[in-house]
């Protein structure tokens, strides 16, 4: 392998560590659920589509502009909103152009969210991994789910799977466990 292609996988790890998987998957979901496109999307998070494809492929590991990633989680908020297959184009365009003037939240600038409730009927898995990921860095909930090996490592897997595991493996967990996509 060569020395871009080690850089790109070192990128993509860095992204799962961070951001509990690699970007170009969560863009990729999000391009898909709300039906826009790369360019779009760019706009609403205020990057430009070149910076947005290097996320993406990997090139680049960091969303480094705490407004972007508040934008971001915005975006994946609406987008597990279980009354957005009933939202006109029109209606979705309007809700990313109020995320895109939003400002951040909180003093560090990241976005507190919890999805809607009723969205863990829609996606339960990744309603679950925003909340984790809304709450704590990946660093802070492997730190948590160390404490509670010992005692309690089932509650340490969940915490694992689905804070700072892939989409794909927390809603396989979540289907084994429950028995429900």
């Amino acid at each position: 392998m060569g020395t871009i292609e080690d850089n790109v996988d070192r990128n993509r790890k860095l992204q799962a560590e961070w951001y509990g998987e690699p970007l170009g998957d969560r863009f990729r979901w999000l391009l898909e659920r709300l039906g826009i496109s790369q360019a779009s999307l760019a706009q609403v998070l205020g990057l430009s589509p070149p910076m947005l494809s290097q996320l993406m492929s990997g090139r680049r590991a960091k969303i480094s502009n705490p407004g972007v990633l508040n934008r971001l989680l915005a975006v994946e908020e609406l987008a597990l909103d279980p009354g957005l297959a009933r939202l006109s184009r029109d209606a979705i365009g309007e809700r990313l152009s109020r995320i895109r003037a939003e400002s951040a939240t909180t003093s560090s600038g990241m976005r507190v969210t919890t999805p809607p409730a009723r969205a863990a009927t829609e996606e339960p898995a990744r309603a679950l991994q925003s909340l984790l990921r809304a709450v704590a860095s990946a660093a802070e909930i492997e730190t948590a789910a160390s404490l509670l090996d010992a005692g309690f490592p089932d509650l340490a897997a969940v915490l694992r799977i689905y804070g700072n595991g892939r989409t794909a493996d927390a809603q396989a967990h979540f289907a084994r466990t429950l028995g429900t996509p």
